[in-house]
């Protein structure tokens, strides 16, 4: 009898149940006797043994279904050592469970907190496998996380939706798009979009390059102008702060997000009208696109062969197009960040896209 666990943990994303429908199916096409045990809602789950055996019907029309049926949760890392309000465990807790079902491996997808959890229970001791989880695109190791396609496709029509009605009103229109610490979503929905300015985490701006931009297009008889920015866009001012500075003073910001706050001083050196279209939520949401679900199925597939070879401590990465069993050891807590001299922007920058530098 194989027993594996599954768990989604952090935030959702379109293509969790297509993921874990590609394990299910990739274990259950090859072991005589398989028992799956989901934890809902997370490491909470498994901390606090709220788990359900699943069967073949809970996997059954799920490719295509958004967010995740074992429901899901932010439980940050730097917390996992700090006992509960009870003075629980976490860490005891979850080997406690693990072994109290047997498990011969635990299957946890997410994004970069929840690997770094992942990878803490292998140094515990337990056979865990990660696969790659986040909208951002963030996770070091692997080309490409699921969920990304996903968000860039909702993100890009939100962008395409914007085009119509800034063109209508000769308007400066600002998408802002999620992403605190990296800018992948925003520059593949950037450019996707046709933005012509792009403000990323990674490359802080200058706003009076910002607004040079808006008004080389308004000289050429351009009459509107559409940035996407990243929710953790920051300017080059901001970026010289230290991080406690930084914090405090994004604390005492006035305005709901940097892209109002962008807006704001536009506006107050144009004297034009700029509109902030927020996307939020949207971008996680829906069903996974046709890439995600190829993805999700061969990186689940991919997972299964992994446990079927009792090859654990891994992460399930695409590289070049193949799927590739990454140790977690290597990849945990580090971050995949855009490259501010790299081909793409160097690329974006060519065809006339300011990046605010």
């Amino acid at each position: 009898m194989l027993r594996i666990g599954m768990l989604t943990s952090g935030g959702d994303c379109q293509a969790l149940n297509a993921a874990m429908r590609g394990v299910v199916k990739g274990l259950a096409a090859n072991v005589d006797e398989l028992e799956v045990y989901g934890f809902e809602n997370g490491y909470k789950g498994l901390i606090y043994g709220h788990y359900r055996l699943l069967t073949s019907s809970d996997f059954s029309g799920i490719l295509t279904k958004g967010g995740t049926i074992l429901g899901s949760s932010r439980q940050p890392f730097k917390l996992m050592r700090v006992p509960d309000e009870n003075g629980l465990d976490k860490v005891e807790a979850m080997k406690q469970t693990y072994h109290k079902l047997n498990l011969n491996c635990l299957v946890i997808l997410g994004g970069n907190g929840t690997q770094k959890t992942a990878n803490l229970l292998r140094e515990e001791g337990l056979n865990v496998i990660h696969l790659p989880k986040t909208i951002d695109n963030d996770i070091y190791g692997t080309d490409v996380t699921f969920g990304f396609q996903s968000a860039i496709n909702i993100a890009t029509d939100a962008i395409d939706c914007i085009h119509t009605t800034a063109a209508s009103h000769n308007r400066v229109f600002i998408v802002e798009v999620m992403g605190h610490k990296v800018g992948w979503l925003t520059l593949y929905a950037g450019v996707a979009g046709g933005a012509d300015i792009i403000l990323l985490p990674e490359i802080p701006y200058d706003l009076d390059k910002v607004v040079d931009a808006i008004a080389k297009r308004s000289s050429q008889g351009k009459g509107f102008t559409i940035l996407a920015v990243a929710e953790g866009a920051i300017s080059k001012e901001d970026a010289a702060l230290s991080k406690k500075e930084y914090k405090a003073k994004v604390a005492e910001r006035k305005y709901p997000s940097v892209s109002y706050e962008i807006a704001a001083e536009i506006s107050k050196k144009l004297g034009s009208e700029v509109r902030v279209a927020v996307p939020g939520h949207t971008q996680r949401g829906g069903s996974p696109c046709p890439y995600d679900r190829v993805l999700c199925t061969r990186l689940g597939a991919a997972a299964a062969k992994a446990i079927m070879d009792k090859e654990y401590g891994v992460m399930i990465a695409m590289i070049d197009n193949k799927t590739k069993r990454v140790p977690l050891g290597e990849v945990a807590g580090k971050l995949k960040t855009v490259d501010p001299n790299g081909q793409m922007i160097k690329e974006a920058k060519r065809i006339g896209i300011s990046f605010g530098d």
